[in-house]
């Protein structure tokens, strides 16, 4: 029997089998014996091979059918191990916000980082327009036109006016999308508006900290009345890096990528080389500094053993 899972509780996995069917599901003991480096070898969105328990109502995972894509994090509590938060996607919607609270570029440009590894294509959708004035505005439109001119689709809309909502739906009509984004953002008053029946759980910002609590504490894909489903996810506080090597860092910033093919040295790090066309470009503002930075940052994270060593 063939399934996808729709639903990760703990060690429980809610599978909707082919023939319409919703089992609660554990995953066979041996399979977490092979070696995966994973805190959870079985995700949201994975298809897998069951076996029903003979009263039909539970089965064992058996195995996961080769992933087409997949999104990972560095596990929270595990630093060398991953996370993975959703399979088979075929995008990712990043959910930010100018303040209330504030997403930093750096967790943004981590995300796109980590989504172009593993070949995930990425919305950005900026919420909250309802409460932003001028200078957030400004920002706003700042920001979006950065990650347009780098090759991403950017969004603004608000969840409690609906503002902006009729371009969302048509972007994720039809496919399956991975839901995420900071703690905070609005992605649970998103679900909640795109998905009428999902009921996910919302709550008010920290006034002590401006910042998200926690009120997904599952991750589970929901299915949008237009056709296509939302992968809804914790909120990420942060984004770690994980299974890179230092030298495909930049491989993974779109601009930086292709501005080093004008640099003089072809293992040039963009750090410090003459003849840096990277360098270059920044120091005259046709890359980003907050994109230099957060790139930066990434390289940096070898200090703290997140990388990979080379083969």
């Amino acid at each position: 029997m063939k399934g996808l899972v729709v639903r990760t509780t703990g060690s429980w996995y809610a599978v909707k089998t082919d023939d319409g069917q919703m089992l609660e599901c554990k995953v066979k003991g041996t399979f977490r014996l092979r070696g995966i480096r994973s805190t959870n070898p079985v995700a949201v969105g994975d298809r897998v091979m069951l076996t029903p328990s003979p009263d039909g109502l539970t089965a064992l995972i058996e195995d996961v059918e080769e992933r087409r894509n997949y999104i990972i994090r560095r596990a929270s509590n595990l630093s060398k191990q991953s996370h993975i938060i959703a399979a088979n996607v075929d995008m990712a919607a990043l959910v930010v916000t100018i303040a209330h609270p504030e997403t930093s570029t750096t967790f943004i440009d981590r995300f796109l980082a980590s989504a172009e590894a593993y070949r995930v294509p990425v919305l950005i959708v900026f919420n909250k327009t309802d409460l932003y004035g001028e200078a957030e505005q400004r920002q706003l439109q700042g920001l979006a036109a950065l990650y347009r001119g780098i090759g991403y689709t950017c969004l603004a809309c608000s969840a409690e006016t609906g503002d902006g909502i009729d371009g969302l739906r048509a972007e994720l009509q039809g496919r399956t999308t991975l839901l995420s984004g900071n703690s905070g953002v609005g992605k649970s008053t998103l679900l909640n508006l795109l998905v009428p029946d999902a009921d996910a759980k919302t709550a008010e910002i920290s006034a002590a900290h401006d910042s998200g609590m926690h009120t997904t504490t599952f991750s589970q894909m929901c299915f949008l009345p237009q056709g296509g489903s939302l992968i809804d996810t914790p909120g990420i506080k942060g984004f770690g890096t994980f299974d890179m090597e230092r030298e495909e860092v930049s491989h993974y910033f779109r601009e930086i990528f292709q501005t080093s093919a004008g640099c003089r040295f072809g293992n040039c790090t963009h750090t410090h080389e003459p003849g840096c066309a990277v360098l270059r470009a920044v120091a005259e503002g046709s890359i980003a500094e907050s994109r230099f930075t957060s790139y930066l940052s990434m390289l940096e994270d070898k200090d703290e053993g997140k990388y990979r060593s080379a083969q």
